[in-house]
């Protein structure tokens, strides 16, 4: 263990994990310091939402703070299931089951929908939990190109006989990249090759589609897609996940899913901070408008400093570095010399060469809190020789 940090030190790859001394938020205190925070996944700021907060306070003082036991013994709290319900609306689908967090959804989700005698067509940039989710269940794997829909296809037609039954799983925004996959394209071939399609729409929960309903509802494809992933860690701002899908889906993950089986209920607190997020996301888009207006500031003040933000078609802002240690060091700059708190994001999150740091701007950013981190950028790319 001692010679493999090393190993990560001596490379450049050590990042710092920095604890936060307040809510998440525009500007957060980090070391008794207030920064830009740049990096969180809080997109519509329900993290510290009033409204949010104060429906988790009300549900603790009502139901506790621990659900005491597994959903299929008694665990499952009313909350659950008007969440379920809420969640099942919002979507466009029939049922939904929520689950402890989306990294739980999906390896419970997808050893449920195939096993060892089927086959799974995964993309080539799909988030760990999704490719987890496929080793544990024991299906053959076939990866295909980063949104090659061509490269898809061909595979498909190799390799879908060697499947009694067939999936296709794609995250629907790529967090490292945020660069949207071709659902409409993808749920085509899954038409053509007798093939399940599943979407992990982490990242385009709350940001994509009409109120934020996603990437579902972004390409019209409701009632086409057989399971649509969530999560509530990020634009909904609490704790979470969720699978929604047909009623027959929904009750055998009920009857088989892991996660649902053997592990404690999501507690009382975050199940009613979500149904409020979700409640709120329905009634007003105005922070999904403030949310674009940023991202769009954001970007085109980054690349006007001369800075590549790659392919990215949502608020992920990639900022491409390629080496690991310039990209630390940039990071660590901006932190101590600029109070922007932008984490590096290296290998092995992404691959060796693609060093990165990832910007998350967010509804309650300010104008003045977009131009402060362009400024900010500006600087500390001129002292590397960046910009």
């Amino acid at each position: 263990m001692t010679e493999e940090l090393r190993g990560i030190r001596d490379s450049g790859r050590y990042v710092p994990i920095r604890a936060l001394q307040s809510p998440q938020g525009p500007w957060v205190s980090i070391g008794g310091r207030r920064v830009l925070n740049l990096c969180s996944n809080n997109y519509l700021g329900y993290a510290n939402h009033p409204d949010v907060k104060r429906a988790a306070i009300e549900a603790i003082e009502k139901y506790g703070v621990g659900a005491g036991a597994v959903r299929s013994i008694a665990g499952t709290s009313e909350l659950h299931v008007m969440l379920e319900e809420e969640i099942a609306a919002f979507k466009h689908m029939e049922a939904a089951l929520v689950f402890q967090g989306g990294l739980l959804a999906n390896t419970g989700t997808i050893p449920v929908l195939v096993a060892k005698d089927d086959i799974v067509f995964s993309e080539e940039l799909n988030h760990a939990s999704i490719i987890d989710g496929v080793r544990l269940s024991s299906a053959k794997r076939a990866v295909y190109r980063h949104v090659d829909m061509d490269d898809l296809n061909s595979q498909l037609t190799q390799h879908r006989s060697e499947g009694r039954r067939s999936l296709i799983v794609t995250d629907g925004v790529f967090s490292m990249d945020g660069d949207i996959a071709p659902l409409d394209k993808i749920v085509e071939a899954g038409e053509k090759h007798d093939s399940m399609v599943y979407v992990d729409d982490a990242h385009g929960e709350g940001v994509l589609g009409d109120h934020g309903r996603g990437i579902v509802d972004h390409f019209n494809l409701a009632g086409l897609v057989d399971a649509e992933m969530g999560t509530f860690s990020k634009a909904i701002g609490s704790m979470g996940g969720f699978i929604a899908g047909s009623s027959e889906l929904i009750e055998l993950l009920r009857q088989r899913a892991r996660p649902f089986l053997f592990s404690s209920a999501l507690n009382a607190g975050d199940a009613a901070a979500v149904l409020k997020s979700v409640q709120l996301m329905k009634s007003d888009d105005a922070p999904l408008k403030r949310l674009w207006k940023n991202t769009e500031e954001l970007k085109a003040g980054l690349r006007d400093a001369g800075y590549d933000t790659g392919s990215s078609r949502t608020p992920i802002t990639p900022v491409m570095i390629g080496d690991e240690k310039k990209t630390v060091e940039l990071s660590r700059m901006l932190y101590e010399e600029e109070s922007l708190f932008a984490s590096p994001i290296v290998y092995p999150t992404v691959a060796p060469g693609a060093a990165r740091i990832r910007l998350m701007p967010s509804a309650v950013h300010s104008s003045e809190d977009i131009r402060f981190a362009l400024d900010a950028f500006r600087k500390a790319g001129s002292k590397l020789g960046l910009t």
